[in-house]
């Protein structure tokens, strides 16, 4: 799979932090805050290079991989009032990032520089899947600390859990066309990040595939 990203660089202090970015938006992706528990709707596209987005951040522990996706139009069956949209901020806990500095690093983020991945290795029939059995083990430390700060989710982790959970989203990607007819209002959910064995102090991650979408800005379709 090739993914086109974009690769920021800005200093805070005395360091300096690198932040990649799809190169296209991911207009039809959205992540709601639904209080109990955090919501994912995706299309085909959406979850296969969120999937990517996801490798990306498993091999790059020296930058925060950031989906800009909270201004989205959610899909026709998701609209409803109230809830919170957020983006999302996949890091290395080795990273030792701080979310509350993430506004003043977001701003001073310029232009970036264009670039191609190519993601063998995070390629649905290769990816690493979620080894629930070891994982429910209590001696368990490697889960995922979850924080939502400036409007944003940010799951922090270790290359190996972030390797193993996109595989859900690849999933979404692989069997959601075939399941949901693209007239169908009715999304099928796929399996999330429920397990106690991720979450080190966070909240479900459902995530779904949906048919129905509204028209995208300016496009018609």
């Amino acid at each position: 799979m090739k993914l086109a990203v974009v690769i920021h660089e800005a200093r805070l202090g005395a360091r300096e932090f690198k932040v990649i970015r799809p190169a296209r938006p991911l207009t039809r992706a959205v992540l709601v805050d639904r209080d109990r528990y955090l919501h994912a709707s995706l299309d085909h596209d959406g979850a296969r290079r969120t999937a990517g987005l996801w490798t990306l951040a498993a091999s790059s522990p020296n930058a925060l991989v950031h989906l800009p996706i909270r201004a989205n139009r959610p899909p026709y069956e998701e609209v409803r009032p109230g809830t919170r949209q957020l983006d999302l901020v996949l890091l290395h806990h080795s990273l030792q990032f701080a979310p509350s500095r993430w506004p003043e690093l977001r701003a001073r983020l310029g232009p970036g520089r264009p670039r191609t991945v190519d993601l063998r290795d995070g390629d649905q029939a290769t990816a690493a899947w979620i080894d629930h059995e070891t994982r429910r083990h209590h001696e368990n430390r490697d889960r995922f600390h979850q924080r939502v700060h400036a409007e944003t989710l940010f799951m922090t982790g270790s290359a190996r859990l972030l390797r193993e959970t996109a595989g859900p989203f690849y999933d979404v990607a692989r069997f959601g066309p075939g399941h949901v007819p693209p007239r169908s209002p009715h999304a099928r959910c796929c399996p999330g990040l429920y397990s106690p064995g991720l979450l080190g102090d966070g909240r479900e991650l459902h995530i779904a595939y949906h048919a129905q979408w509204p028209p995208r800005p300016g496009t018609g379709t």
